[in-house]
């Protein structure tokens, strides 16, 4: 028999960030990136994946339906007041189970390496706003800081869509709604959810995940009607995430839906997640600000990739940060190497990156001279 409390015990003691459950191997948890299998339990077997499945499910028929109907189930889950992101699918017809550790404590928006433009653009009174990035890449952490710094410095009706809801709220300068998305919870789906927001008197809406057209037509038409909508998407740059959106349409509907995104999108922030040399993970981000010059870019005929990020790297006054000028400002700083940057671009641009390197240097090196006077 599985002792499945002592395995969620030994990883929030070791700070896990994740927990795997596979039939033939050993549980095994992810510390800082790197997995670490349990070494004092036993193979888990075919029996032993049931039995944890009946643990997190607990009877309840609706969530065993969707199970069955579906062979997926996410779900929230609670284990000594720590919360758990539950991702429940089928291998083999044998359950397998991928469960995240969701802390207690959100850290302090600063401590997060976010850049201040993204806080300061959460005081445009309507509008669109995207946190993106790969999985694991930190967005559910800074789009809940977000949450936390309007909560406490602005007078708003926050809603939030999530599937699932992992980090709780409580309302301080703002009221905060949170919404499970999914069969039998708070709403169906998201598309459902973000239309019923326009009669639910909000000021500013939050997205979980914009997954498909549907969600972001009604995105879209929240942001119309004067409210503030922030919404996350799985895309691993600023120019790819409005590649993506365009391409949610069909061909005959895309030049239409670039003026509305080039009207209503405010600012994109992608962001990636490096171990730095002590081997904690530090925040790559990359801004953009959508400002005309991107706003005229989004609306041409084709869209050009590389003119967004021409248009990024050189609009720094805005706010704008370029994904090379954060590696660059990171190995100037000390905190990864010059190869793990160059790892995160593409061969073309690794002269850029070693001449914004040097230029940060140099006006590092003019700044401590002059502040040695």
């Amino acid at each position: 028999m599985v002792d499945i409390d002592k395995i969620l015990y030994l990883a929030i003691k070791e700070g896990a960030s994740d927990i795997h459950l596979i039939s033939g191997i050993k549980p095994i948890m992810r510390i800082r990136r790197k997995l670490v299998d349990y070494e004092d339990f036993d193979v888990l077997t075919e029996e032993d994946m049931w039995e944890i499945y009946d643990y997190f499910v607990r009877g309840n028929v609706e969530k065993d339906e969707v199970f069955k109907e579906t062979k997926r189930l996410d779900s929230s889950f609670e284990f000594s007041d720590v919360r758990l992101r539950v991702n429940i699918s089928l291998s083999d017809d044998i359950p397998v189970f991928t469960l995240r550790i969701i802390k207690n404590e959100l850290p302090p928006y600063e401590s997060l390496g976010v850049p201040d433009i993204v806080r300061r653009t959460m005081y445009q009174p309507q509008g669109l706003v995207l946190v993106t990035g790969k999985t694991n890449s930190g967005k559910t952490t800074t789009l809940n800081a977000l949450i936390n710094d309007i909560n406490e410095n602005q007078n708003k009706k926050i809603l939030t869509l999530e599937s699932p809801v992992e980090y709780k709220h409580k309302s301080k300068k703002s009221i905060i709604v949170q919404k499970e998305v999914g069969v039998g919870r708070d709403c169906l789906n998201y598309k459902d959810g973000v239309k019923n927001s326009l009669r639910e008197d909000c000021d500013i809406l939050i997205i979980g995940e914009i997954r498909d057209r549907e969600t972001m037509d009604a995105a879209i038409e929240t942001a119309e009607a004067g409210h503030l909508v922030i919404g996350t998407l799985h895309t691993k740059s600023c120019a790819e995430t409005i590649d993506r959106m365009i391409n949610f349409y069909d061909v005959r509907d895309q030049q239409t839906i670039k003026f509305l995104i080039a009207s209503l999108l405010k600012l994109v922030v992608s962001q990636r997640l490096l171990p730095d040399k002590n081997n904690n993970l530090v925040l790559v981000p990359e801004v953009m600000v959508v400002d005309n010059i991107v706003a005229g870019i989004i609306r041409k005929d084709k869209l050009s990739v590389a003119e967004i990020e021409d248009a990024i790297q050189s609009n720094s006054e805005k706010g704008s940060i370029g994904l090379i000028n954060s590696l660059a400002e990171l190995f100037v700083q000390d905190k990864i190497t010059l190869e793990q940057a160059k790892s995160q671009i593409e061969e073309k641009n690794i002269e850029v990156l070693n001449r914004t390197i040097m230029q940060l240097k140099i006006k590092n090196d003019a700044r401590n001279r002059m502040n040695a006077q």
